[in-house]
């Protein structure tokens, strides 16, 4: 493991959802600098993580689903509100309490798509990887899977607004000519899925 270059955590500000935290750090110089963090996790957990050697855990699970019958993978328009907009994305959530990322991603497919997850490719799955490491350590499984099921919205939470696609290769090509908000994530699936189909999910 490299050397602990974070000296001292302080809580700039806590939600339910996201805190926001100052890292006193050492530069590779040797100067002290300071750093803003926003992350799931609370001063505890960050604490133990990086003063105690506790073995981080996964924040989030995002599911990179093609629909078996239907020939299409499984986009989501979703209103966010820090975009005050709509933006295309893969289905995804946070990972409850002991949940393994496996469960998660199958409950989130569920709640948010009303599709059932058949199986995971475990070779493609990776356990977690980052986004925006500039300002959050937040972390996410990226899950390869199929799935089968009618769209429905009959289990999303109240303040989700969320619209379902299934898209083909054409429509994602299409999709990606486009001048539309676009999840970076859900960005490179759909160009990999463009350029090989359902092989990206067997």
């Amino acid at each position: 493991m490299n050397k602990n270059r974070i000296k001292k955590l302080s809580i700039l500000a806590n939600t339910k959802f996201l805190s926001l935290y100052d890292a006193e750090y050492e530069k590779k110089n040797g100067k002290i600098g300071n750093w803003s963090i926003a992350s799931r996790k609370d001063i505890s957990t960050l604490n133990a993580q990086c003063f105690e050697g506790k073995e981080e855990r996964t924040d989030a699970a995002i599911i990179a689903a093609f629909h078996e019958e239907e020939n299409k993978i499984v986009c989501i328009k979703q209103f966010r509100v820090p975009l005050n907009d709509y933006i295309y994305e893969l289905p995804a959530g946070l990972i409850d309490g002991e949940e393994k990322f496996e469960e998660s991603a199958a409950r989130e497919l569920r709640e948010e798509t009303g599709l059932k997850l058949i199986s995971i490719n475990h070779e493609k799955t990776r356990a977690r990887i980052y986004a925006s490491p500039g300002m959050t350590d937040e972390s996410a499984a990226m899950v390869f899977c199929t799935c089968t099921g009618t769209i429905s919205d009959a289990y999303l939470e109240e303040e989700e607004d969320i619209e379902v696609l299934l898209l083909s290769r054409e429509e994602v090509k299409e999709l990606l000519k486009r001048d539309v908000k676009i999840d970076i994530k859900a960005y490179m699936v759909f160009q990999t899925f463009m350029e090989i189909g359902e092989k990206l999910f067997k």
